[in-house]
């Protein structure tokens, strides 16, 4: 295949707004459109297509990481149209390669329902503001529209860390700088020792994956500035749990002290097939730390927070379940969607019966009669 056929292939994600695009050897070019995968009406890939396909998008350095490591990821900008993500790794011995679609155009908060409090949390000087969910919720998508918003705002000057960079922010009232990891600086802790010296206001960390980034995370925050990071966690009290394990033992009571005092929000997402229309929806728990929380965090209380969001609707907190049966009662996804993303199963199945419904999955409904 030539440059000219991934042409083609990127011109069908785009057109059909898939997520994703699989190229694999002894199968066709595959979308994923809204959750789901479809195989394109073309003919199967072969190992040397794979390379075809590979050669025509990939940096040489990416390709010279490839040959040493056997992966790859970077991103590249397709015309005015959009920016994609690549992840290229060998698989028995062939070359597979996953493009994931990163829209150009910035969505409103509206657009992707976060909850209207973000607005004005995000007006605040300091904190750090954690978004959570698994790989594919949306996560990015929702950061990029809080950077946009604040860009659109106010003069801020914001660095983002990002590997790679997937949206690309231009200067408004703000001025914008973007860390690509691995090309403008090796590491994201790195990144994160020498931002502090270049006079930011507002700064994204792409991912806490390591101690050193945590740390550093926090520092940023505690010392008067925004901090956005994302987490491969579930849930509010999980994520503040995984940051305080993730330090030593005798460090944890320092740390519980210090995100009582720096942490403002935890955004906790998954993204669900629609069941009303094509498209997806993003489900959110949404926590804010009120005096109240950051007590639970300090006294290492976080088995109670669950409650405490319950408790603290009128600041537009929500627990994921609660947010889910919403979207499920308002006949936008299905029952086994709900079920599928739940936090606890068990209960929110209880709620669907208890509404005089079942859930399309015997094996739940069966525990109810």
């Amino acid at each position: 295949m030539s440059s000219m056929q991934i042409d083609r292939l990127l011109d069908t994600v785009v057109k059909q707004d898939a997520s994703d695009l699989h190229l694999a050897v002894g199968r066709k070019p595959t979308l994923r459109l809204n959750g789901k995968l479809r195989n394109l009406d073309t003919k199967v890939l072969t190992a040397d297509d794979c390379v075809g396909l590979m050669k025509s998008i990939t940096p040489e350095r990416n390709q010279q990481e490839l040959q040493e490591v056997g992966g790859t990821d970077f991103g590249f900008a397709y015309g005015e149209e959009a920016r994609f993500r690549v992840s290229v790794f060998r698989q028995k011995g062939d070359l597979s390669l996953v493009l994931r679609l990163i829209p150009n155009k910035f969505l409103t908060f509206d657009q992707i329902g976060l909850p209207p409090m973000v607005r004005e949390l995000i007006r605040r000087p300091r904190g750090l503001f954690v978004v959570t969910g698994p790989t594919g919720s949306g996560k990015t998508t929702s950061l990029a529209t809080m950077v946009d918003h604040i860009n659109t705002e106010f003069d801020r000057h914001i660095v983002t860390v990002e590997d790679p960079i997937e949206y690309y922010h231009q200067h408004k009232k703000s001025v914008v700088n973007q860390r690509e990891v691995g090309a403008d600086v090796p590491t994201f802790a790195e990144a994160l020792r020498r931002v502090l010296r270049s006079d930011p206001d507002v700064i994204l960390v792409g991912e806490m994956r390591d101690l050193e980034t945590i740390e550093s995370a926090i520092r940023a925050a505690e010392t008067g500035h925004l901090v956005f990071a994302t987490l491969h966690t579930t849930g509010a009290a999980g994520t503040i749990n995984r940051i305080i394990d993730a330090f030593p033992t005798n460090q944890q009571a320092q740390i519980r002290v210090q995100l009582s005092t720096s942490l403002v929000a935890v955004i906790s997402q998954v993204l669900l097939a629609r069941h009303d229309k094509p498209g997806r929806v993003a489900s959110y728990e949404f926590l804010v730390v009120t005096p109240a929380i950051s007590n639970l965090i300090r006294e290492n209380k976080t088995f109670r927070i669950d409650s405490a969001i319950q408790t603290g609707r009128k600041f537009g907190m929500q627990l994921l379940d609660d947010n889910l049966f919403s979207l499920f009662e308002r006949g936008m996804i299905s029952a086994e969607e709900m079920v599928d993303a739940a936090r606890d199963p068990g209960e929110i199945t209880n709620r669907v019966h208890r509404a005089g419904k079942t859930v399309g999955r015997p094996e739940l409904d069966l525990e109810q009669e």
